[in-house]
């Protein structure tokens, strides 16, 4: 046993001595990388900021529009022209030159409170731009976790296997010795052999795995896929969930279900913009304006006005050819669909809430029977390694022994991680991560 101890502590070492000058990197560290480097968090970012730009009351339609034109007109041509009176104006070449400028004031005064509506769903809007950046965060922090439990997980079987390759050696060294002394069959050594080179072969696959998954949390947290790091060997196991609490909180912070609420918010605004259609609009209209025209061919030579200008209109709808009914009906329709949509969003996050509880309950039963499991194979094992160095045994049953403790490490650790997913799942449906 001394032996094996020995020869697993070097299986150790070797998995350790390239890692030590790597960065250790805990979930925290990766969720903060990705919070900065994540490209859809940036795309969101942009959307939900586009939607704060476009959130004024200017572009709800409130404000006043102040403009300034100005034209200038310059011909010249050959006049020949007579008058009513008798008398004729002949003139080559003659010159005509029109100036205008003005300052122009527009003003919508009422539009049967469209522009309130418009501006409370730009509002609304922006508010649904911020739910959405904030479901891409929640969905990139899932991501993240998993993808870091991946490589703890992955790192936790290459361990699993180099104990495994221990008792492959200690067994070999029993059998070799038993062998020489000829109380052992060549046939079992041979198997044994066989048994530890299978093993040598899992831990390569299994280092270019974790490599693998070293490159997934890479991409996710945007950095380069070869960024060499670390990670701890254990999974914390802590969490536990109160289905109440979760079922309380469903509907009130789950991003889908605020998202597709704004929505149907949004839809009933957008019906009463197109509502606003049939109702009378006041505009005022204000300007300032300056004339001169300079005509050389004429009686009057130069002719100048300026001044101010007041006024308004007054529109009344009193048949659009039945576009504002039609526009109507058809928000309806989509304030009809939008409900259907959040009533079968939260039926389905529902639904996943229970689902992901199930799974957590049922990963962590398996998981107690599990760490049962291991305790029995791995004294099982040593029991019959023992029984092996005596005599007392096959090689057949040690190796049985052998399958049944690397299998039950295998499932130990995937129930770990099926228990952390199944907990990051509850967490971020409530937005809770």
């Amino acid at each position: 046993m001394l032996n094996k101890k020995i020869i697993l502590l070097f299986c150790l070492l070797m998995t350790f001595s390239g890692l030590s000058a790597q960065t250790l990197l805990g979930v925290e560290d990766a969720v903060g990388i990705a919070l900065k480097n994540n490209y859809d968090i940036a795309v969101a970012k942009n959307n939900a900021d586009i939607t704060k730009v476009n959130n004024t009351m200017g572009n709800a339609g409130m404000l006043p529009y102040l403009s300034v034109t100005g034209t200038d007109n310059y011909s010249v041509s050959n006049v020949n022209m007579t008058l009513s009176s008798g008398s004729a104006i002949t003139s080559s070449a003659g010159t005509s030159n029109a100036f205008n400028a003005s300052t122009t004031l527009n003003w919508t005064l009422f539009d049967g409170t469209k522009m309130f509506i418009t501006k409370n769903k730009l509002s609304q809007i922006e508010k649904l731009g911020d739910i959405q950046f904030n479901d891409v965060l929640m969905q990139t922090v899932y991501n993240v976790t998993v993808a870091f439990y991946q490589v703890v997980v992955q790192k936790q079987q290459l361990l699993a296997i180099r104990d495994v390759m221990a008792y492959s050696l200690e067994r070999v060294r029993i059998l070799q010795k038993g062998y020489e002394a000829g109380i052992a069959h060549k046939n079992d050594l041979l198997q044994a052999k066989i048994d530890l080179n299978v093993n040598r072969e899992a831990e390569i696959n299994q280092l270019n795995n974790i490599r693998n998954s070293k490159r997934a949390l890479n991409l996710v947290i945007a950095r380069d896929p070869e960024t060499p790091f670390d990670v701890a060997d254990t999974i914390p196991l802590n969490y536990q969930p109160d289905p109440v609490d979760l079922m309380n909180k469903l509907y009130v912070n789950n991003t889908s279900v605020l998202s597709y609420g704004k929505q149907v918010d949004i839809a009933r605004l957008s019906l009463g913009e197109y509502q606003t259609l049939r109702l009378p609009k006041l505009n005022f209209l204000a300007s300032y304006g300056y004339q001169q025209n300079n005509n050389s061919a004429s009686n009057v030579l130069t002719n100048r006005s300026f001044g101010p200008l007041v006024g308004g209109s007054l529109i009344i709808p009193i048949y659009q050819a039945g576009n504002a009914l039609r526009q109507v009906r058809a928000a309806k329709i989509q304030l009809q669909s939008t409900q259907y949509n959040l009533d079968n969003v939260k039926l389905q996050v529902n639904t996943q809430l229970k689902t992901a509880l199930t799974e957590f309950d049922d990963q962590k039963t398996l998981l107690g029977i599990e760490t049962d499991n291991l305790t029995l194979a791995k004294e099982n094992l040593r029991i019959s390694l023992e029984r092996l160095r005596l005599g007392q045994t096959t090689a057949l049953e040690v190796r049985q022994a052998q399958e049944s403790y690397a299998n039950s490490l295998a499932r130990y650790y995937d129930f770990e991680f099926n228990m952390k997913v199944a907990e990051t799942r509850l967490k971020q449906l409530v937005a809770g991560l």
